[in-house]
């Protein structure tokens, strides 16, 4: 299985008071205990990034260099593959976008299922259920009862 992980995964993990935050540390734990190959991608990190250091979103968001710092730990792992956009994403993303149609919040989720099958990813570890409108692609909900004893 070839598998990434969704931006509401790492905020969950991030965010103290949220009553999901050991399940999603759970998950990123096992992730970087590996050895399998996990992918991340560019957008999700980046959209960590954005919301774990605003100031609206977090009574006490993280800072710029503890956010960056979390993001390293992980991506500099040797079996985490980090990957965005590659020659032909164009096609890709009308290729997703046309069994969806896309608007609005849907968008960035075409992006990142586009991403997913130019990288050859099959699973993302998500609870948006926006992602299931995708074909193609398997969505595993970490917060889910079937991984009440681990991740697989």
């Amino acid at each position: 299985m070839t598998a990434t992980i969704d931006t509401n995964i790492f905020v969950v993990a991030a965010h103290a008071s949220s009553p999901r935050q050991q399940r999603a540390r759970a998950l990123l734990d096992w992730v970087a205990q590996g050895p399998g190959v996990v992918h991340l991608l560019w957008p999700t990190l980046i959209g960590f990034l954005r919301i774990v250091t605003h100031p609206t979103v977090f009574d006490q968001p993280l800072s710029a260099d503890d956010a960056a710092s979390a993001v390293e730990r992980l991506v500099s792992r040797p079996h985490i593959r980090v990957g965005g956009e590659l020659e032909e994403f164009w096609r890709s993303y009308r290729r997703v976008a046309d069994d969806v149609k896309p608007r609005g919040n849907l968008v960035p989720d075409a992006h990142l299922v586009a991403l997913m099958h130019q990288h050859g990813i099959s699973t993302i570890w998500s609870n948006d259920r926006d992602l299931r409108k995708f074909s193609g692609i398997t969505v595993k909900d970490p917060f889910d009862d079937r991984y009440s004893t681990g991740f697989e």
